[in-house]
This record gives structure tokens, C-alpha cells and sequence, in this order.
């Protein structure tokens, strides 16, 4: 019989008492795409990078098209023909997009780069990919969406046989992902092997023919995708029923934001808005789909207060703003969740408890004639812990122990603890799993139901479509009119995201 392309063969992985993998043993055979589940902190990430060797493994093996593959050796695996989409970024910010995709993909028998043949592979695989970047674009002036694309073409760049995909579609418009998901097939037709890592459940059962899910560590279940439900691979992830929260009618009370005619500077090649028209009501979800890059951060930054804008008026309770800032934003009552929990969201190796109050320490519950109060700060960070389930051994431990999904509750509960009256929430579902999405609604659903106004800034247009009381879409900087709840559907948005339709 054909060796399989990939096995792995009881993996184990420990980081001191935490056991991140246990004992895991599945196959993946060339033509074949298998989707690997599991919520954040479950192990996919760890086993992952054992195989690209990231990581070395304490026990077990793995092989590739019957061959060992070398521990902790990823120029090896590359070598075997294992590509890789991290979920979170491996990039050079300093160099092009160009330099970063072919980055140790030159032979030494031709040391100086043919930057002609690259840029022209560059183009056609973005073309079959609908992954459009500039190559000539600095990483640094990549927005989050962008140069997770940069990390798909990177891999695809090599000719990989394995291809490894974590969340590669979180910025994507839907036809752009059904253009992938096609290219997909096509080439595992030709005897290419995908495992799928993804939270969209929808895209699971679209793109895989197997599934397997790890629950604390250990592979728990597997399924055929045939004739598998959303729900029922939900409870294999979590290991209990999840249904989603349900979004009662609501009336929008009074205007807590307005911009009118709003544009800002065009800065490291970041789209700029264009005369945006934006109104925010207490006890409503506005939801802003769009195709990464296409403005969103400036919006976002505008409103956070890190951004100014060069031409019309921003209203805070129908007055017009001056001085803005961060600092003046959250006077404001205006609470922040970032698009990127990990660049901008918190700082890595601060513990929970100075990250918990880094943007409040300067509020007198925290700060007494000038000096912290440690207690005060920590008791407020048990609190958080506690009431939005954050798993940690303490509010002492450094925040980049934590999965992405407890990173994001912490981030959630220092947010929405003072009861702001405007909240913006800046993809804040991006890379968590159904259990974390379920529960970060939840809290944006009672934040409205208190008459908070939210801005939902996402790519997951189902989850614009679930929470959303009003749509607009971005594109070009500019904003769509605004469509009530179900007005339009999936594939018109889809359309408005990919630039079809005149803005506002």
C-alpha cells in the first residue's frame, strides 16, 4: 500500500506540568484535505509546529511519505516538502513582500535572486489564489489581513506537497474563499495533502473530506465530514452543547457617535478614509465588513483615538471633538478591542495584572499619590479572571503563556468593565474558537442590551450577519449605505467587499 504522506506517531509534548500533546497518532494521505479542530489552547497549534520543527517533540515520531521526518529541523521539513500559514506571523517587517517570499527559497547554485521570475510566480500564484498584495509593499506597512496573505503565497511559493493552513481565509471575501477552496481541490487532485485548521465550522464541512479534533491535548474524535453538522462537531470541540445567543429585536436609542463627511491622511500606504458618513446609537450593533486593508484601521484608529482626521467632524454625544487621543477617547467612555490582541493588545511579557490595567492605571482605584496600589490592580484583575473564565495558573503569570482565546477574555473583561457607553470591537472573534466566538457575543449582546452603541468591525461576515443591527461595507476607504439586519444577503455583502456598488 501507498505510505501516507504524513503520520504522526504518538506525539507527546510538555511544557513543565502543562501536557500540550498526548500521545497523538493519525495519518493524512496525499489527495486527501483534513481538517484539524479544537478550541484555543487544545494543542493544534504545538502539534503543528512540532512538525515543522518549531518544536521537538518529548515522545513519538513522524513521518513523511514513509520517511522520518528530522526533529526540530525546519529547514528539513521544508526540504520534505511541508508548507506551513502560521497563525501568527512569520515575517521579516523590514523587508518587501517580494524579499520575504523568497526569503530561503534561493538556491545557492544561484545566489542572486531572478526578482523578474519571482515577481512573475508571485503574480500568478495571487491571481489563482485571489490573494492580491503588492510585492514591492514593505511588511511593515502590511496591515493583520494583508500579510496573512503574504504567509499563504510564502508557502505556496515552495511547491509544497503538505500544506498546512491555519485561518487562512479570515481575509477573504466568500467568493474569494470558494476560489481558494477550488484551487484546493485542484490540487489535491494532482496528489497535494491539506490539513485545514479552521474555527469556521461552515468552511470544514465545504473543504475536508476528514475531521479530527483535539480536546486538552488529545485527539478525542474523528468524523467524515460526509454527513457531520455543524453542531455536532461544535460538541466535539467543547465537549458539550453550544448554541448560539440570539439577538432580540432592539430600538436604537440616542446618537453617540457621529462622523460626518470624515477623511484622514494616507499614512505607509494605508488606505485613508474618504468623506465616511457614520452614525453609532446606544443599545445597536453597527457591523463593518471589508476585505482587510481597506480602511478599517483608520476607522478604527480614528475612533480610538491614534488616528487624526484631515477633513470633517467627529461627534461624542453630538459635540464635536477636540484634542483627541487615546487617553481622551477613553474619558470619552469609548472601550478598545483591538484588532491584533498581540501587537497592540496587550504586552507580552507584562503579567496579567499590568496588562489587566495598562490602559486604566492612572484611575484612582489604581494609582494613590502617584504610586500603583498592587492589591487594588490585582484584586480588579481576579475579578476579570474570574468573571470572564480566563484560564491561568494567576494573575501573575506573564500574558503570553495564555491561549489566543483567553488573551482575548482578559482583553474583553478590561474593556468592558466600566460599563462604556461606546465600544469598539475590532475583529474580536479573529482565530478563536466556537466555545470563545459564543461567549465574546454573548458579552458584545449585553453590552447592547444595556444600551451601550458597538461598532463590530469584522472579516467573518457571519459573524457580521449573526450580531449586526446595521451594515456597512468598506471598500476603498469609503463606506456603503447602511442595510438593516438580512436587507441584503451573503453574496450581495460579499460583492460590496470585493469593490462592486457605489459607496456612500
Amino acid at each position: 500500500m501507498q505510505a501516507p504522506a504524513l503520520r504522526f506517531s504518538h506525539i507527546t509534548k510538555r511544557f513543565g506540568a502543562l501536557v500540550a500533546n498526548d500521545d497523538i497518532s493519525f495519518d493524512v494521505m496525499a489527495g486527501e484535505i483534513v481538517a484539524l479542530l479544537g478550541e484555543n489552547g487544545a494543542g493544534k497549534t504545538t502539534l503543528m509546529n512540532i512538525l515543522f520543527g518549531h518544536y521537538v517533540a518529548d515522545q513519538g515520531s513522524i513521518e513523511v511519505f514513509g520517511r522520518p521526518l528530522p526533529p526540530g529541523e525546519p529547514k528539513a521539513a521544508l526540504a520534505a516538502g511541508i508548507g506551513m500559514v502560521h497563525q501568527h506571523f512569520t515575517l521579516a517587517d523590514n523587508l518587501t513582500v517580494l524579499d520575504n517570499i523568497a526569503l530561503g527559497a534561493q538556491s545557492l547554485a544561484r545566489p542572486r535572486l531572478d526578482y523578474q521570475r519571482v515577481r512573475t510566480r508571485i503574480g500568478q500564484l495571487a491571481r489563482d489564489f485571489g490573494l492580491a498584495v503588492n510585492p514591492d509593499a514593505l511588511v511593515s506597512s502590511l496591515t493583520v489581513g494583508e500579510r496573512q496573505r503574504v504567509e499563504i503565497l510564502k508557502a505556496l511559493y515552495r511547491d509544497a506537497r503538505i500544506l498546512i493552513l491555519d485561518e487562512p481565509t479570515a481575509v477573504l471575501t466568500p467568493g474569494e474563499a470558494d476560489a481558494l477552496f477550488a484551487t484546493l481541490r485542484a490540487l489535491v487532485g494532482k496528489g497535494l495533502a491539506v490539513i485545514f485548521i479552521s474555527h469556521k465550522l461552515h468552511e470544514v464541512l465545504a473543504i475536508s473530506s476528514r475531521v479530527l479534533v483535539l480536546r486538552g491535548g488529545r485527539l478525542t474524535g474523528e468524523r467524515l465530514t460526509e454527513g457531520a453538522t455543524r453542531q455536532d462537531l461544535a460538541e466535539l470541540m467543547v465537549g458539550r452543547e453550544v448554541r448560539a445567543p440570539l439577538v432580540e429585536p432592539k430600538a436604537a436609542g440616542a446618537r453617540l457617535l457621529d462622523l460626518q463627511g470624515v477623511s484622514t491622511p494616507a499614512r505607509d500606504r494605508r488606505t485613508a478614509l474618504k468623506s465616511v458618513n457614520l452614525t453609532l446609537r446606544a443599545g445597536e450593533i453597527v457591523g463593518l465588513a471589508g476585505v482587510s486593508g481597506n480602511g478599517q484601521a483608520a476607522l478604527a484608529g480614528l475612533i480610538a483615538g491614534t488616528e487624526s482626521h484631515s477633513g470633517g467632524t467627529m461627534l461624542i454625544r453630538r459635540e464635536p471633538v477636540t484634542g483627541w487621543s487615546p487617553y481622551a477617547a477613553i474619558q470619552a467612555g469609548i472601550a478598545r478591542i483591538p484588532e491584533d490582541r498581540h501587537a497592540v493588545g496587550v504586552i507580552a511579557d507584562m503579567s496579567l495584572t499590568e496588562n489587566a490595567i495598562s490602559e486604566r492605571y492612572r484611575e484612582p482605584r489604581f494609582s494613590r499619590h502617584g504610586l500603583l496600589d498592587w492589591a487594588a490592580a490585582r484584586r480588579f484583575t481576579e475579578k476579570i479572571i474570574k468573571d470572564y473564565d480566563v484560564k491561568t495558573p494567576s494573575p501573575d503569570t506573564r500574558i503570553r503563556l495564555l491561549s489566543g482565546g483567553n488573551m482575548q477574555k482578559l482583553i474583553l473583561g478590561r474593556a468592558l468593565d466600566s460599563n462604556p457607553m461606546i465600544i469598539l470591537a475590532d475583529q474580536p472573534s479573529r482565530g478563536l474558537d466556537v466555545g470563545a466566538v459564543t461567549y465574546v457575543h454573548e458579552q458584545l449582546l449585553k453590552a447592547r442590551e444595556r444600551g451601550a452603541a458597538i461598532l463590530l468591525i469584522s472579516e467573518d461576515l457571519d459573524e457580521v450577519l449573526a450580531l449586526a443591527d446595521r451594515i456597512v461595507v468598506m471598500s476603498g476607504g469609503r463606506l456603503s449605505q447602511p442595510s438593516k439586519r438580512g436587507e441584503l444577503s451573503a453574496r450581495e455583502i460579499g460583492e460590496l467587499m470585493g469593490g462592486k456598488g457605489e459607496a456612500a
